[in-house]
């Protein structure tokens, strides 16, 4: 008898070893994709309109555009396409949404946090000017937990070994996020 439930106890830990496996290297899709660099620097940049509008900081937002408009460009295109092979006919109004409804998650943050906002996010403007590319950019969004209106995970779509062409394709799963500490 106790030899099947070290067996049974065996099975299962080396199952979750290779489900555990699995779940990592799913993960690690989804931080390589070129989806997320573009949503972490559209939040970046929405997050620094948010602040320039409310702490009267236009000056500097313009500078971060003077000095990233190329990379921010190059990263809505990015979105852009993402939007159209996600939503198709309807990516225009899914793209719409995610823009109104990121400037408002981000503004009501800046409200609920008064006074302090200012404080809180002016130094993103200084903190920003060492970087160089759009991976940089997209760490210190990462890093500073900008907000977005729902989580994004973005994968590329594991590929299937019955099929003779494989094509890799986006995927994303919008999730409700919960408050940060």
């Amino acid at each position: 008898m106790s030899f099947s439930i070290k067996r049974l106890a065996l099975s299962g830990f080396i199952l979750s070893g290779l489900t555990l496996g699995q779940v990592n290297v799913a993960n690690a899709a989804c931080r390589t994709s070129v989806a997320r660099d573009a949503f972490n620097i559209e939040g970046l940049k929405s997050e620094l309109m948010v602040t320039a509008l409310s702490c009267k900081a236009q000056d500097q937002y313009n500078g971060f555009i003077k000095q990233f408009g190329s990379i921010v460009n190059e990263e809505e295109s990015k979105l852009k396409r993402h939007f159209r092979t996600t939503y198709g006919k309807g990516a225009q109004k899914a793209q719409d949404d995610y823009i109104t409804q990121l400037a408002n998650v981000q503004s009501s943050q800046g409200l609920k946090a008064g006074t302090i906002f200012c404080l809180q996010r002016m130094s993103m403007f200084d903190e920003i000017k060492p970087l160089k590319t759009a991976t940089d950019l997209s760490q210190y969004a990462d890093a500073k937990d900008i907000m977005q209106p729902t989580s994004i995970e973005v994968c590329d779509a594991p590929s299937s070994k019955s099929k003779a062409r494989t094509s890799k394709k986006s995927t994303v799963r919008h999730t409700k996020k919960t408050s940060k500490k």
